[in-house]
């Protein structure tokens, strides 16, 4: 299922800064970047569901802000993408 992950991790506080590189970190482990706060994740339930709970430890409910869109698996017809930044497939061919 494709999910959208977008955050905003308040810096204004010394822990601010290590949340946000954390978040960022544990998304990029997961997801691909498409902003700058913005992922995509093409994940199954269980590894989606690991990923949420990992986010939602480093995160300040108090301060943070931590948001998840459900595309579905059918989610090419919702997405479209205009300007820069290439688009990529998440499930084309990997070539490494």
């Amino acid at each position: 299922m494709m999910v959208i992950i977008s955050y905003d991790v308040a810096t204004s506080d010394p822990g601010g800064k290590k949340r946000l590189r954390k978040v960022a970190k544990e998304c990029q482990n997961h997801a691909q970047r498409v902003q700058n706060s913005v992922f995509e994740a093409d994940l199954d339930y269980s590894a989606f569901m690991k990923l949420k709970e990992s986010l939602l430890k480093i995160i300040d409910q108090e301060k943070d802000s931590l948001r998840f869109y459900y595309l579905g698996n059918n989610w090419e017809r919702r997405v479209e993408h205009f300007g820069a930044k290439q688009t990529y497939n998440p499930e084309g061919v990997l070539i490494i």
